[in-house]
């Protein structure tokens, strides 16, 4: 648990409330009961996409409800001073809880009968300073985790023994990873969804992880190579180039006002100049992250506003390459945050846009 200041978060949430004529507002989706409670865990089993406790807020103060196996633990450990409302855990479930102790009429981001469904996404953009400081720490712990792993990987490991190493050394780092993927030199070209198998890493490998800690999410890719094809060096360029140009366009959009469909057009002109057109179409590009891996996925229709300050996890692909770092991009910077300094870094600028960057470049072992 990690003290933050929630006063921004209940602005947003008073907004709402009086917006939507409500009395209440309940979380029990891990991310978002997570950014209400400044980074408080509800998940006890993986397996499910609702929580053991969710989090409500009336207009005046925050609840936890929960169920009596779970409410001294969360006291203790996940929630700091927020008051913990118990049912008995062979009674009541969740959503019947809530319905309890509810003022109403109410929402809640999953389904309590007669309550109405809050899309949260927007509720968790931007982020706050705090929430800032807490993403920095992640992504630096993550990072050198993940790095460090692949650093050591020798050519005769397997995907699996990779992906088994990295999900133990950010478990050290209280770090949960929904997604790591290794492809060796046999897959990595053919998939852009690399998902690891016993097949040995060989003469290059492409590695991805999503990360989780506080409820926020971090993506990052990198590349190690023995014996690199000749290709490599110049298709992970273009793909750092793609990913420069993205943010440029991120921060363009976010100053002037508009929306993610307006970055994918810039992202699909980078490729095409780069003499890759259409090469977008063969896997998705990133978004927003932050309290999700994407909060939003770009298309080239898609209607989400780009807010400033916010994260974002841009990832293009380049048949057999790929450019992903999670960056915080503000008004008057882009920031790269999942970065250590001890992997090898080439500046690339962006395409048709005033912004250079240092990205990860290969790794040669």
């Amino acid at each position: 648990m990690t003290d933050v200041t929630v006063a921004p978060l209940l602005d947003r949430l008073d907004d709402y409330l009086e917006r939507e004529g409500l009395e209440a507002v309940w979380f029990a989706r891990p991310n978002s009961f997570a950014w209400l409670t400044g980074g408080g865990n509800n998940i006890v089993d993986r397996a499910t996409d609702i929580g053991i406790a969710a989090v409500g807020y009336d207009g005046d103060e925050r609840t936890v409800v929960t169920n009596n196996i779970e409410g001294q633990r969360l006291i203790d450990e996940e929630v700091g001073d927020v008051p913990v409302e118990t049912v008995e855990w062979y009674e009541d479930g969740v959503a019947d809880a809530i319905r309890a102790h509810s003022p109403q009429p109410a929402a809640a981001d999953f389904d309590v009968e007669g309550f109405d469904t809050v899309e949260a996404r927007d509720l968790r953009q931007p982020l706050t300073a705090d929430q800032i400081e807490q993403y920095r720490s992640l992504a630096a712990d993550a990072t050198r985790a993940f790095e460090g792993v692949l650093r050591d990987a020798t050519a005769h490991a397997t995907e699996r023994e990779i992906t088994a190493d990295i999900h133990r050394e950010l478990e050290a780092e209280g770090i949960w990873a929904p997604v790591v993927l290794v492809g060796g030199s046999e897959r990595a070209p053919v998939y852009r969804h690399y998902t690891s198998t016993e097949t040995e890493r060989g003469d290059y490998a492409l590695a991805s992880i999503t990360a989780m800690r506080d409820g926020l999410f971090v993506s990052t890719s990198r590349t190690i190579a023995f014996d690199a094809p000749e290709w490599l060096a110049e298709r992970t360029d273009d793909a750092a180039r793609v990913e420069t140009t993205a943010l440029a366009a991120t921060q363009r959009v976010g100053r002037e006002g508009g929306t993610a469909g307006d970055v994918f057009a810039a992202v699909q002109d980078a490729y095409a100049k780069l003499g890759w057109s259409g090469e977008w179409e063969n896997h998705h590009q990133g978004g927003a992250a932050g309290f999700a891996g994407r909060e939003w996925i770009a298309t080239p229709t898609h209607d989400a506003p780009v807010f400033l300050p916010m994260a974002y996890s841009w990832n293009p692909t380049v048949q057999g390459a790929k450019s992903e770092d999670t960056h915080l991009v503000t008004d008057e910077r882009v920031e790269p945050i999942s970065v250590t300094g001890e992997w090898p870094r080439t500046t690339v600028s962006a395409v048709g846009a005033d912004l250079t960057l240092d990205r990860h470049d290969v790794l040669y072992l």
